[in-house]
């Protein structure tokens, strides 16, 4: 097992190393730079014809007129130094600009991944157990119906039905009177009335595939002969389903925990976008209509260094939790 865990820590370093460069290539891959998108935008705000020299002068600061490798050597340089870059478009270090916003990424986030375990294992298991009864067949629906709509459809539903029918604004994590005021009481309040609305959103398709999950592994478990033995030999029925079968079905979800790491930084992009949400994935997007390298590159490392903590800490746990799993 040691050695395993070694092994994985050090083929780290040259995954990260092959991401970084995929990553950058495919930022470099479109046409022009943020500089081609900054004087495009100007020369139409000014009606000017051609700013060709500003263009250069600029290039040449921002040190986009260097060769492809030379960029690339710079920023894993800087990378590998904790430094993030220099975003273009914000005028700030990449560092400040994500900082604020992957606090409330991660509250979003971490907040969606409780909502959805502690309603989708419940649930699911109190389905396998009562497989065909009703509470069976309303679940099963609910779960179809929640993988089946697509979370940015729910949230534009919510939007207009709190708007047209109780003309409630639940846009945003706060309302206009609590935007840019000082922590306090009211402030909590606030944000708790708005906070609720993408964490069912975010966790709606999670907690329907959680269930239906959970209700087959579950149901698996139940038709094999050792539950069988034990419920021969007089195992009371709860305790049967916890103690064994509950603990070999929750392996596949226990394998998907690592993907909750990169969640906390990623979000849901869309999501926040219709929801107006000052998460970290609206902020990708804006990077990358406007060609900001540093700052989309940094974002894609970020999420490549918590995939990959995230996956090597689903392979540990998987070890812990099942003792069939042993790592030569």
């Amino acid at each position: 097992m040691t050695t395993y865990l070694i092994r994985r820590l050090l083929l780290t370093i040259p995954t990260l190393l092959l991401i970084s460069m995929l990553s950058f290539l495919i930022m470099e891959a479109p046409p022009g730079d943020f500089v081609t998108s900054y004087i495009t935008a100007e020369a139409q705000r000014t009606e000017s014809a051609s700013m060709s020299s500003v263009e250069e002068e600029l290039r040449k600061a921002w040190g986009l007129d260097k060769p492809l490798h030379i960029r690339y050597l710079r920023w894993i340089g800087h990378l590998l130094r904790g430094d993030l870059g220099y975003s273009l478009a914000w005028r700030a270090p990449v560092k400040e600009i994500v900082a604020g916003r992957f606090v409330t990424s991660m509250v979003i986030s971490l907040s969606s991944t409780l909502f959805v375990w502690t309603v989708g294992f419940p649930i699911g298991i109190y389905s396998a157990t009562h497989q065909y009864s009703m509470p069976d067949r309303f679940w099963t629906l609910i779960g179809f119906l929640g993988l089946s709509i697509p979370d940015f459809l729910l949230a534009l539903v919510l939007l207009y039905s709190s708007n047209v029918l109780f003309g409630i604004s639940i846009g945003g994590l706060f309302s206009t009177e609590y935007l840019r005021a000082s922590w306090s009481l009211a402030r909590v309040v606030d944000l708790l009335k708005h906070v609720w609305i993408p964490i069912v959103v975010i966790g709606t398709a999670g907690t329907a595939g959680l269930i239906r999950i959970t209700r087959a592994n579950l149901l698996d478990e139940l038709g094999k002969s050792y539950v069988e033995m034990a419920r021969a030999k007089g195992l009371s029925e709860r305790r049967l389903v916890f103690k064994y079968p509950v603990r070999i079905a929750i392996n596949p979800f226990i394998s998907s925990v690592g993907w909750v790491l990169p969640g906390i930084v990623s979000g849901e992009v869309i999501v926040s976008v219709v929801l107006g949400l000052p998460t970290a994935g609206p902020l990708f997007l804006e990077a990358l209509l406007t060609q900001d390298m540093q700052l989309a590159g940094a974002y894609l490392m970020l999420i490549s260094v918590f995939t990959i903590a995230g996956v090597f800490l689903s392979d540990i746990l998987l070890a812990i939790v099942d003792p069939r799993i042993r790592y030569a």
